[in-house]
């Protein structure tokens, strides 16, 4: 079974939003919700049912080097954001229809002629990737391009990507070339980047990992993302014990009053 993934590096990315365009015109994707807010150069602002890639704008990251990257200037952080295809995913899990499944190349994909628009997967998804469309009422997000990988193609998003920000391939080895990556950073005396790559958490790894600047919280990569299901047990241990005191209780009061009606 090949393991698909994306490494999308966030030091190659110039913000084009080339990824957004491919996707929608790949995918047949209606327009998103698109408004100028006046809070920064980004117009879609976050994944929606609408948006399966999208470009984000993180202020604050500081620039590296000369030419008018002065080190005491504050730039732009600029990733493209996508599904994460989690190793554990809660919105799988909570699916109640099978219109979530695991496909061969280990991405989770969404049938929307068998979603029913319940919602369970929006709610359960840590990281906010899965969303309903208000017109539609179905839920929906990236396919990894399904179709282009069973045509030995690569994902849109990253076919047209200019400067090779989003990478595409086996994901063992693009964990390599991100450890390659950081070296080079290093070298250019860029300290402050990291790689994205949960596997030691609640969603067991993900199949997009990414290389960022800064905080990863900024651009929305928690630290430890958890799917609900991590709390099942304790959640049902809970009820358990509940459900044995109230027994033990209602065993009491029964005795008792047995014992003065004798």
């Amino acid at each position: 079974m090949k393991t698909s993934a994306f490494l999308t590096d966030s030091t190659l990315c110039i913000g084009c939003k080339a990824c957004e365009v491919a996707c929608k015109e790949w995918n047949d994707v209606p327009p998103d919700f698109v408004e100028w807010r006046g809070l920064s150069y980004d117009n879609t602002w976050a994944l929606s049912a609408r948006t399966w890639r999208h470009v984000m704008f993180v202020e604050g990251i500081p620039e590296v080097g000369k030419g008018g990257n002065d080190p005491a200037t504050m730039g732009w952080g600029l990733l493209s954001d996508v599904c994460k295809h989690c190793e554990v995913a809660g919105c799988l899990e909570a699916c109640p229809t099978g219109a979530l499944v695991r496909t061969e190349f280990d991405s989770v994909y969404l049938q929307p002629d068998i979603c029913n628009g319940c919602g369970y997967c929006v709610v359960s998804c840590p990281f906010g990737v899965v969303a309903k469309d208000a017109d539609d009422g179905r839920a929906f997000k990236c396919t990894f391009c399904y179709d282009r990988q069973k045509a030995d193609l690569q994902p849109a998003c990253a076919k047209v990507c200019p400067t090779q920000s989003i990478q595409f391939g086996e994901l063992d080895q693009l964990r390599e070339r991100a450890r390659e990556r950081i070296g080079q950073l290093k070298d250019r005396g860029i300290h402050d980047a990291s790689i994205w790559d949960p596997v030691d958490t609640g969603v067991a790894g993900t199949h997009a990992i990414f290389i960022v600047r800064g905080e990863q919280k900024a651009y929305n990569l928690p630290p430890n993302p958890e799917v609900p299901t991590t709390y099942l047990r304790s959640g049902w241990t809970s009820v358990a014990v509940a459900a044995g005191a109230m027994l033990v209780g209602t065993l009491i009061a029964f005795l008792g009053a047995g014992g003065r009606k004798l």
